[in-house]
């Protein structure tokens, strides 16, 4: 993308303002962007990126309001750390409350400047403008902020009003769809964990097994390179691999001792009965879950089950999420039998390499081993008294 922000004019001292043809191209190479963006945090960037070339200001941040809290909040901001400040702070709060737009061009000599904000950063504010973003329904969700314009002229003028009020107005459709993607997105999440917790509590796992299956299965598809999408499809789906356990009974679920040959095939039969219970999704991380449900205990061999699968015949999410299972299960402390040691289990993946786990995959974990430890430590399980694994 032709970054307008960084050109100078003739004397290497100001930026000069966007042609009506610049401005042309900048605004549909950022639509195209922006129209294919479902994150939040993502469409936040472009849109502090568009503004900010628009305008031609030193910095521009998208905030965000959340009426739950009395706040705005942005993740992204130039040349800041992610923040939190009262919805009716400073002067981006006075243009939503009074749901108007602000021009300041001596922001010291205007009461409603925090002055503060400088004094901790260090930056100096000559010049502010702010502009209220709109959803459908005209209600205010957030709103632009541009500091300090790089021009010759160092005044924000009706003009670049009218190019953030564009910003504006396209960013409020956009982010509205994103933000509602998200909440279908984070409440398939909660549904996932609540299930896969269900699904391992009655089997005496913990809720932090389906976190750490998670995690290491996000590690190893960053490992191979799989696409940002598909690797954050495959955390959320990861944690439902054992789901079919809720159809076994607890006879054969909860046994302390070992399994009869019998028991063992009624026990195997979870991953197909995972498969068959999200199947029919039409949902993508659904899909995947049942990938990882019906696949995870497939080996590179073909000496799994249920189906005996071979090679990379295994979906990448099952061959995955085999190595992220077997490794937690092994190295974690359970109520019925204490962890094997870090040396232990990684002589068994080098025994296993090619055999029940994918050989590239093993590599990877090697590679990034010092990370999936990390994860291990960090969501390690607590154990009481009455709980804590024999000796």
């Amino acid at each position: 993308m032709h970054d307008y922000y960084d050109e100078f004019d003739s004397t290497g001292t100001f930026r000069r303002e966007l042609t009506p043809d610049e401005m042309l191209k900048l605004i549909f190479e950022y639509v195209a962007k922006i129209s294919n963006e479902k994150q939040v945090d993502n469409l936040l960037v472009l849109m502090a990126d568009l503004g900010r070339q628009l305008v031609v200001a030193d910095r521009c941040t998208l905030w965000l309001l959340d009426d739950a809290k009395g706040e705005l909040w942005t993740k992204v901001a130039h040349g800041i750390p992610p923040i939190r400040i009262p919805a009716t702070a400073g002067i981006v709060g006075h243009a939503i409350t009074d749901r108007e737009p602000i021009i300041l061009n001596d922001a010291y000599a205007d009461p409603r400047f925090n002055q503060e904000v400088d004094r901790k950063t260090g930056y100096r504010t000559r010049n502010i403008l702010a502009l209220p973003i709109h959803n459908n329904d005209g209600e205010v969700i957030g709103a632009y902020q541009a500091i300090n314009k790089m021009t010759e002229a160092a005044a924000f003028s009706p003009k670049d009003l009218e190019y953030i009020a564009l910003a504006a107005s396209y960013s409020g459709k956009a982010l509205e769809s994103a933000i509602l993607y998200q909440e279908i997105e984070d409440t398939q999440r909660e549904i996932i964990f609540t299930m896969s917790e269900v699904g391992e509590s009655r089997s005496k796992e913990t809720g932090n097994h389906v976190k750490r299956v998670a995690e290491y299965s996000r590690v190893l598809a960053q490992g191979i390179g799989l696409p940002d999408r598909e690797v954050e499809i495959l955390c959320l789906a990861s944690p439902m691999h054992d789901i079919g356990k809720i159809g076994i009974p607890d006879a054969v679920l909860k046994k302390p001792g070992k399994l009869t040959e019998e028991e063992f095939e009624i026990m195997k039969t979870h991953a197909s009965l995972g498969y068959e219970m999200l199947k029919n999704s039409r949902r993508p991380i659904l899909r995947a879950a049942a990938i990882v449900a019906g696949e995870h205990h497939e080996k590179y061999n073909g000496r799994g089950y249920p189906h005996g699968t071979k090679g990379e015949e295994i979906h990448i999410y099952g061959r995955i999420t085999a190595i992220a299972d077997v490794f937690d299960a092994l190295g974690s402390d359970r109520c019925y039998k204490s962890a094997w040691p870090l040396d232990r289990i990684l002589n068994l993946f080098r025994e296993e390499r090619g055999q029940h786990f994918d050989p590239h995959l093993t590599d990877v974990f090697f590679d990034r081993l010092e990370e999936i430890v990390a994860i291990r430590d960090k969501f390690s399980d607590i154990f009481t008294k009455e709980t804590a694994p024999e000796a």
